[in-house]
C-alpha cells in the first residue's frame, strides 16, 4: 500500500511532468484540522483536465497497485488502490478522485450542472460547506498552506456548518446538500448555521428533482453516523424529511384522554435509532429502528382498563415499511431485511412469557434466519426506559432468550432448516411430478418438526412421511388440477 507521504510525492511528480498545479481538497483538509484519521477516499483538484491527469497518474504508478475508472462526461476519474487476496480476488484499499478545477451553473429543473473551468478559489466556492471548501497545494515538500477563502478553519473551530455562498442558492442548485448538512451535523457533531436551516425549509420541495436512489444513499449515510438523531432532528425540524418520509411526523405528539396518556413515539423512536447505532454499524438496521413503530399512529386506540393500545402495529408497520422502501427505490433484499425486522420486533417479548414452547422459538428462528441476531439487537435498542432497574431486568430477559435460542439451534440445526425428506424422494415414492402435492407433503413434515411432534432427523421424518403419504395421495388429483 502506498503510504500518505509517498502518495503525495507521486502526485507531485506527475504534476511537475505535466506542469499542472494540484490540490488536495475537502474532507481531507477538514479532518486533518479536526485530528481525525483520513478516510478511504481523497479528493484531488487539478488546474486542468482531471481525466488527463488521472490517466498520467495511473500510468506512473502502474496497474499492479490499482485500477482507473473514467468519467469522461464530467472530465473526472477515480483511481482505486487494491490488494490481491490469497484467493486471487482484489480488495479496495482507498481511492483518489481526480477532477479539474471547475465552476458549475445549474438549471432550475435539474441538479446536473453546466461545467466550466475555473481557479482553485472558484472551485472551492461551489462546494457545499465552508469546512469542506479548503484546499492545500501538493508541493515538493508536502502539503502547502491552507487555501481558505471562506473562513472554513474558523468554522471548524466553532463547529458550525455554513455554505460558502448564499444558502438559498447552494441548496436550490443541489438539493441533496440539505441532507448532507444533516449528515455532517451528525457525523461531526456540528451545528447548522441559522440561515442555512431557514434555507433548508424554504428549498425542501427542490428535493423532487433528485432521484430517489440518491436520496436513499444520502439518508443511509446519515443513519450511518455515530448519533443519527442529530441529523434526523434537523431534517425533521426543517420538514426536509417530509419530502420522502412523511410518516415519521405522525409519530410526534402525546394524547391524553381521561387521565390516560401515552409516550411520544417520535422521541422514543429517535432514542431507539441512537441505541441501535451504539450496538451495530449497519445503516439498514438503524432504518429498521426508525420504522419499527411507524404504524403506531394508525393503530392507536384507547381501551378502558388497558389504556392506549397499538395492537397489530407490527403487521401494518411491515406494509408501511415496504411502501417506504419501494418509494426510496431500495433493493428487494434490503426491503425484505427491513420489513421482516419491523414485522417481528415484538415477537421476542412474547417468548418471555412462562409456558412458551420450543416450537415458538423454532418459528422465530425459521422466520428470521440470519436476521435473528439483528432482530435481538433491535429489541434491546427498543428499551428506552429511564428506570435503570427495569432496563437491567429487560436486558437480562433478552440474554435468557438468546441462550434459549442457542440451545434450540444446537439441538435442531435449524439455520438451514428444511424437510429431511427431500422433494425428489417424495416424487419417487409417490410417483408424482413437481407440483402442489409435493410441496404440501414437505410443509406437513416441516410443521411436525416445528411443533416438536417429531425430531429434525431423516429417520423420524421418513416414518412420519410414510404415515401421511396415503392421505395426501387421495387428494392429489384435486390439488394438481387447481395448480
Amino acid at each position: 500500500m502506498i503510504i500518505e507521504k509517498e502518495l503525495f510525492n507521486t502526485i507531485y511528480t506527475v504534476s511537475e511532468a505535466l506542469s499542472i498545479e494540484v490540490y488536495v481538497v475537502g474532507g481531507y483538509v477538514r479532518d486533518s484540522l479536526l485530528g481525525v484519521p483520513p478516510k478511504k477516499d481523497i479528493d484531488i483538484v487539478v488546474g486542468g483536465s482531471g481525466l488527463v491527469f488521472a490517466k498520467a497518474f495511473a500510468k506512473h504508478v502502474g496497474e499492479e497497485v490499482g485500477s482507473l475508472v473514467e468519467f469522461p462526461d464530467f472530465d473526472t476519474a477515480r483511481f482505486v488502490f487494491t490488494k490481491e487476496n490469497e484467493d486471487g480476488k482484489k480488495t479496495a484499499l482507498f481511492e483518489l478522485e481526480f477532477a479539474g478545477a471547475r465552476k458549475e451553473v445549474y438549471d432550475e429543473h435539474s441538479r446536473k450542472p453546466k461545467v466550466e473551468a475555473t481557479t482553485i478559489e472558484g472551485d472551492l466556492s461551489r462546494r457545499d460547506f465552508t469546512v469542506n471548501a479548503m484546499a492545500q497545494k501538493i508541493t515538493k515538500n508536502g502539503l502547502g498552506e491552507i487555501v481558505d477563502p471562506f473562513s472554513g478553519q474558523k468554522d471548524v473551530q466553532e463547529k458550525i456548518l455554513r455554505t460558502p455562498l448564499d444558502p438559498g442558492i447552494t441548496f436550490a442548485d443541489d438539493p441533496l446538500r440539505m441532507l448532507r448538512a444533516a449528515r455532517f451535523a451528525s457525523q461531526l457533531n456540528f451545528d447548522i448555521e441559522k440561515t442555512a436551516i431557514a434555507a433548508m425549509n424554504a428549498n425542501r420541495k427542490r428535493l423532487n428533482i433528485v432521484s430517489k436512489e440518491r436520496i436513499q444513499e444520502e439518508f443511509l449515510k446519515l443513519l450511518g453516523t455515530p448519533k443519527p438523531s442529530i441529523g434526523i432532528g434537523y431534517v425533521y425540524a426543517t420538514k426536509v424529511l417530509d419530502e420522502f418520509l412523511p410518516e415519521v411526523r405522525e409519530l410526534s405528539g402525546v394524547e391524553e384522554v381521561k387521565g390516560y396518556k401515552h409516550k411520544d413515539n417520535l422521541s422514543h423512536t429517535l432514542a431507539v435509532v441512537d441505541n441501535v447505532a451504539e450496538l451495530s454499524p449497519k445503516p439498514l438496521l438503524r432504518l429498521a429502528g426508525l420504522l419499527h413503530d411507524i404504524a403506531k399512529p394508525q393503530t392507536k386506540k384507547l381501551i378502558p382498563g388497558r389504556g392506549w393500545t397499538f395492537d397489530m402495529h407490527e403487521h401494518l408497520g411491515r406494509k408501511m415499511a415496504k411502501d417506504i422502501c419501494r418509494r426510496l427505490k431500495m433493493s428487494r433484499d434490503d426491503t425484505y431485511y427491513v420489513t421482516e425486522l419491523v414485522r417481528w420486533h415484538l415477537q421476542p417479548i412474547a417468548l418471555m412469557d412462562e409456558g412458551v414452547t420450543d416450537s415458538a422459538v423454532r418459528r422465530l428462528i425459521i422466520n428470521l434466519q440470519e436476521r435473528l441476531g439483528d432482530l435481538l439487537l433491535l429489541c434491546k435498542a427498543d428499551i428506552t426506559t429511564g428506570n435503570q432497574k427495569k432496563k437491567a431486568r429487560r436486558l437480562k430477559n433478552y440474554d435468557n432468550i438468546e441462550k434459549r435460542i442457542a440451545a434450540v439451534e444446537e439441538i435442531d440445526a435449524l439455520r438451514a432448516f428444511q424437510s429431511p425428506v427431500r422433494g425428489e424422494e417424495i416424487m419417487k415414492e409417490c410417483g408424482l411430478k413437481p407440483g402442489p402435492t409435493v410441496g404440501k407433503i414437505k410443509e406437513d413434515i416441516e410443521e411436525a418438526i416445528l411443533e416438536g411432534r417429531i425430531e429434525n432427523k431423516y429417520e423420524a421424518a421418513k416414518v412420519y412421511f410414510n404415515n401421511i403419504k396415503d392421505v395426501y395421495m387421495a387428494k392429489a388429483s384435486d390439488w394438481e388440477k387447481k395448480g
